[in-house]
Parts: C-alpha cells; structure tokens; sequence
C-alpha cells in the first residue's frame, strides 16, 4: 500500500515539475520583452527542476544518490539567479531603450 501513496505522490511532484517546463516554453515564446523572457525561463528552471529532482529523491529512497540529487539541485538554485542577472545586466547594459527605461523609471520612483 505504501508503494501505491509513494508512487503517486511522485507522479504528482513530477507532473508539477514537467508542467513548470512547459509553462517556461510557453512564457518563452508568448512574451515579448526580453526581461519577461528571462524571467519565466528563471522560474521555469528553479521549479521545474526542483519538482523533477524532488520527486527523483521520493522515488529513489533517501540514501547517496539522494544525497547527490539534493547537491544538484542545490548548485542549480545557486547558479541560475546568479546567470539570468548576468544576462539581464548585458541587455540593460548594451539595450539604450531597456537602459533609458530602466533609469528614468528608477527616478520616477524616487519622487
């Protein structure tokens, strides 16, 4: 019986992740602005990979390989904001219409 709940509760955990993947494709295609690109392609990852490893972890047991999932998907969570602020400040950087934007919002904010 125990089986069946863990069985199922994975296949929940990784239905969420792979439909996270498919909302990040989608986000990547419907979206216009840049910066909304990369922000969906952001989340998409973080959730969807977390879901898909998480539910690799239940399905697996805890033992090393869970443990060596777990590091992954640390890395990652680590690694993808970091890379998409990278980019983000290309664009703002090489962009004169994204940078004009992004300064002259930043001064309507402070007043």
């Amino acid at each position: 019986m125990s089986e069946w709940i863990r069985f199922w509760i994975v296949a929940v955990i990784l239905g969420f992740g792979i439909l996270a993947f498919i909302l990040e494709v989608a986000g990547l295609f419907r979206l216009g602005f840049v910066m909304n690109r990369m922000h969906a392609s952001g989340i998409g990852d973080s959730f969807g990979l977390g879901c898909v490893v998480a539910a690799m972890i239940i399905a697996s047991g805890l033992n090393l390989d869970s443990l060596k999932l777990f590091l992954l998907v640390l890395f990652m969570w680590l690694t993808s904001p970091v890379s998409t602020h990278f980019l983000s400040r290309i664009e703002v950087n090489t962009n004169p219409n994204i940078a004009h934007y992004v300064r002259f919002g930043a001064e309507r904010a402070k007043k």
